[in-house]
């Protein structure tokens, strides 16, 4: 790991172990390789080496992508999915029943499991999205297409007062 700590905490903000904020922001541009592996952006990988020891949770979106956690997120997603009541019984399935714990690699690489790749359409080029806590991984393609149909409609009356 070539930066301390401290130099990558500072470059992203949100809560760490270390008394960090540590939130995840931007898109890349990515390509699995032929096994399936991801290489995870540098600008990404040495802060989850520090604060999730390259350790992350890959599961499905409802949405049709994929979210992945570095592993101290997804333990606190993962307390909140298993308290909810009976009825939604369905979505505990399919959140922590789908979900996948993987490692990163001493390249920054990590693997999506074939069973994932299918659910989110995941073929060679990918989406890296940081929502914050986490990540949303998305076939390129898929991504494009649902943002344009986003940005084509109205946008959420929750922006009506919303000044940019």
């Amino acid at each position: 790991m070539g930066k301390s700590v401290r130099s990558c905490l500072a470059e992203v903000h949100g809560t760490s172990k270390q008394g960090f904020a540590v939130v995840f922001q931007g898109a890349s541009s990515l390509s699995l390789d032929a096994k399936g592996r991801l290489s995870v952006p540098t600008r990404h990988r040495d802060v989850l080496s520090a604060t999730a020891a390259g350790q992350l949770t890959i599961t499905k979106h409802p949405h049709g992508c994929l979210m992945v956690f570095p592993r101290p997120e997804w333990e606190k997603f993962r307390e909140r999915i298993a308290a909810l009541p009976m009825s939604a019984q369905w979505w505990k399935r399919v959140f922590l029943g789908n979900a996948m714990d993987v490692d990163m690699d001493g390249t920054g690489r990590v693997l999506i499991s074939p069973e994932l790749r299918a659910a989110a359409g995941i073929t060679r080029d990918a989406l890296l999205l940081g929502m914050g806590n986490h990540f949303e991984l998305w076939d390129k393609a898929t991504y494009d297409a649902k943002e344009a149909e986003a940005t084509q409609g109205e946008m959420p009356d929750v922006f009506q007062d919303f000044s940019f």
